[in-house]
């Protein structure tokens, strides 16, 4: 972390990078209209850092004016008007050698290059821990530099929450009170896959409001015989549906994370244990099983309120840091204030879900089975 009161801003910069999250629309309003106000100019880059290193592929050339009039109306708008990529990670860029092989080169330095080419001052950076990671780099390379932190997964260290976790939990309770009554109406066993990665609190979350009876997550390995033994246990008491929430990163005890892809350039794509749950409680118990993967449904749609207001928050407090020469730092939720932390500090380690917690307590107290 370090501060630069001096040097003035004239040019500030605007990038989201990584999965899309209900609330970018609201952070890049707010850090827009935060900057014009101070009268320096705003530029979006398009599609993460794709738009300053592959500038010739837009007719832009990968950067566009944020006026007034482009970021009016956008808060409640989902997705990013700038377009994001967790494809072809700068630091570990794809590459296809004359052989055919793929080598994976560190571009961060054109990146730095490229922005003080177009003579920015400042960049605006929001991503999750993939994305604060080439922030933290592009940081100690010289480029003056403040991070949003940003995932539905809600897995970032230093910060209470992230905008866009509670949309996808808001959403994904939804659909659990719709899956009941149909499960219910049947007598199935409905297994609901959401997204998280490698933490549960999307699931935990979701599964605790949503009242579902089984809760997987990626911080407790299951046992697939105590989830059926839970269904069983159910049965007896005269309740012939269960609903299983199940974390994309959850795995059995002794076993491995489903991945469905990894591919250079980008993050492995977790997925399939949904699939594979039920299919091992049909065949244990001969239950009747469903399967729903809400998939990226949970990244969809207009933020909440929280989210909404959290992002403008962040996206203020990031201009207003860079005013007072903060760079190489993070923007953190700590109620009821918004501070900054290192970027290191934050992605130093994932923020993960204590089995101790009031929340997975309350959970057990409610008979909830984690496997």
């Amino acid at each position: 972390m370090s501060t630069n009161p001096i040097t003035p801003i004239k040019k500030v910069a605007i990038s989201t990078g990584g999965g899309d999250a209900p609330g970018l629309n609201a952070v890049i309003r707010a850090a827009a209209l935060s900057a014009l106000k101070r009268g320096w100019e705003v530029y979006g880059v398009l599609d993460g850092f794709h738009g300053i290193l592959s500038p010739e592929e837009y007719p832009d050339g990968g950067f566009v004016p944020l006026t007034r009039h482009k970021v009016r109306g956008i808060t409640h708008l989902g997705g990013t008007i700038l377009g994001t990529s967790n494809r072809n990670n700068p630091m570990r860029y794809p590459v296809t050698r004359p052989d055919g092989t793929i080598e994976e080169v560190d571009r961060t330095d054109e990146i730095v290059r490229g922005f003080r080419m177009h003579h920015i001052d400042a960049l605006i950076t929001v991503g999750g821990d993939g994305s604060l990671a080439i922030a933290d780099v592009l940081s100690k390379k010289g480029l003056r530099l403040i991070a949003v932190p940003k995932t539905i997964d809600n897995d970032l260290d230093k910060t209470d929450v992230t905008f866009g976790f509670d949309t996808a939990v808001s959403f994904a309770t939804d659909a659990l009170d719709r899956l009941h009554s149909t499960a219910a109406s049947h007598g199935r066993v409905m297994v609901v896959e959401v997204m998280g990665r490698y933490a549960g609190w999307i699931a935990l979350h979701s599964g605790l409001a949503g009242s579902a009876d089984v809760i997987l997550i990626p911080e407790h390995p299951y046992d697939i015989h105590r989830v059926v033994e839970k269904i069983q246990d159910r049965e007896q008491r005269g309740s012939k549906f269960t609903i299983v929430v199940v974390a994309e990163g959850a795995s059995p005890k002794g076993g491995g994370i489903s991945v469905i892809e990894k591919e250079a350039g980008r993050a492995e794509r977790l997925g399939g244990v949904g699939e594979k749950v039920a299919a091992e409680i049909h065949a244990i118990s001969g239950k009747e099983t469903r399967v729903v993967v809400l998939g990226h449904l949970l990244r969809g749609g207009s933020p909440t309120s929280f989210d909404r207001l959290t992002a403008l928050r962040f996206g203020a407090a990031a201009v207003r840091g860079l005013e007072e020469g903060q760079s190489g730092v993070m923007v953190a939720l700590d109620p009821p204030h918004v501070k900054y932390v290192p970027i290191e500090e934050a992605i130093g380690k994932m923020k993960m879900v204590p089995m101790e917690s009031d929340i997975v307590r309350t959970a057990r107290d409610l008979g909830i089975s984690f496997g």
